[in-house]
């Protein structure tokens, strides 16, 4: 192990005006944990834009080294769970936001955060899947408990060329779903529809402030996006369907009304994906490995190597990442 290795560091100074910086490191500059990890991949999602461009309230303690995803090996381990040379996934629990995270060569973790490398899957793999692509099966798996099958009729996915979006649309359509892409990318229509969407809509349909009540379009959703557009879909879902939420791009708001509730029996399903127990992530996870086409994930997939990392969180704030992006860190 390294006695300094380099990593961005998020500063702020007593005005509150934030810093970013690639900092040189020590284990000294790491939080508490009983496993360390060497970082070998990692990705940049949208909270890591928001982290690190200071768009948004996400880091909530300083200095922070950002990132909330990362695979890695073992290097040191006081869990019983986890010995050096195992290779591990990290999502979620406050990591890159109250405890120092995965954009530096070594992160100090609780074991009882990790999951082991599920079988049929390596590090590069799981980072192209990420928080985002989990989440999107959290939100499958959320639908599938609420009984909404592929014979229920169409999902519709909103924030569809995100990485949410877009690992949402492979999964339902290798399962068997049709698909609805609602995007404020239409030009990326063919891309969606060889991930597995039957049809692209244009974001701005959704958008606007709900009616009560729209047409029933669709037995479900999975909305990455809150706001209005969440409104939009829960007003427009068909009887006894479900909605699962699981983001924010466009605002933390709900514009709706009970209308769709009380007289449609719609349920809005919430998908946690940070403080997920670890059986439902290990389900989540196993689930991944046979239920996304592995092929289809290098489709949704851009490699950088880390001097790419905060370009690259500018960039998915700004709208300009389709997919997922997914860091080599020894690039």
């Amino acid at each position: 192990m390294e006695n300094r290795f380099k990593g961005i560091q998020l500063t702020r100074n007593e005005d509150k005006v934030m810093s970013v910086n690639v900092a040189e490191l020590g284990l000294d500059d790491l939080m508490e944990g009983d496993v360390v990890v060497e970082v070998e991949w990692t990705t940049v999602n949208y909270k890591d834009g928001l982290a690190i461009t200071g768009k948004g309230p996400v880091v909530r303690r300083w200095p922070m080294i950002p990132g909330i995803d990362c695979a890695g090996t073992v290097v040191s381990s006081e869990n019983n769970r986890f010995q050096p040379g195992d290779k591990v996934i990290l999502n979620g629990f406050g990591v890159g936001e109250v405890h120092t995270g995965a954009y530096a060569a070594y992160a100090r973790l609780k074991g009882d955060w990790l999951i082991p490398m599920p079988k049929g899957m390596d590090g590069r793999s799981a980072m192209a899947i990420g928080t985002a692509g989990y989440t999107a099966m959290l939100s499958v798996m959320a639908l599938e408990r609420h009984g909404i099958t592929p014979e229920r009729g169409p999902i519709v996915v909103t924030g569809a060329n995100g990485g949410v979006g877009t690992v949402a649309i492979a999964v339902l359509g290798k399962l068997g779903y049709e698909v609805i892409a609602s995007t404020g990318r239409t030009g990326e229509a063919d891309f969606l529809k060889q991930l597995g969407a039957s049809e692209v809509i244009d974001r701005a349909e959704l958008s606007e402030p709900a009616k009560p009540l729209g047409k029933e379009r669709w037995a479900g959703g999975i909305d990455g996006v809150g706001s209005h557009t969440l409104a939009n879909v829960l007003s427009m879902t068909s009887y006894g369907g479900a909605v699962a939420a699981c983001g924010l791009a466009q605002g933390m708001d709900l514009p709706s009304s009970v209308a769709p509730f009380i007289l449609r029996g719609v349920s809005l399903l919430g998908i946690d994906s940070v403080m997920a127990p670890l059986a439902l992530r290990q389900e989540a996870w196993a689930r991944l490995v046979d239920d996304l086409d592995l092929g289809k994930l290098e489709a949704l997939s851009t490699e950088i190597g880390f001097d790419g990392i905060i370009d690259a969180a500018h960039a998915i704030i700004d709208g300009k990442i389709r997919g997922r992006v997914v860091v080599n860190m020894k690039q």
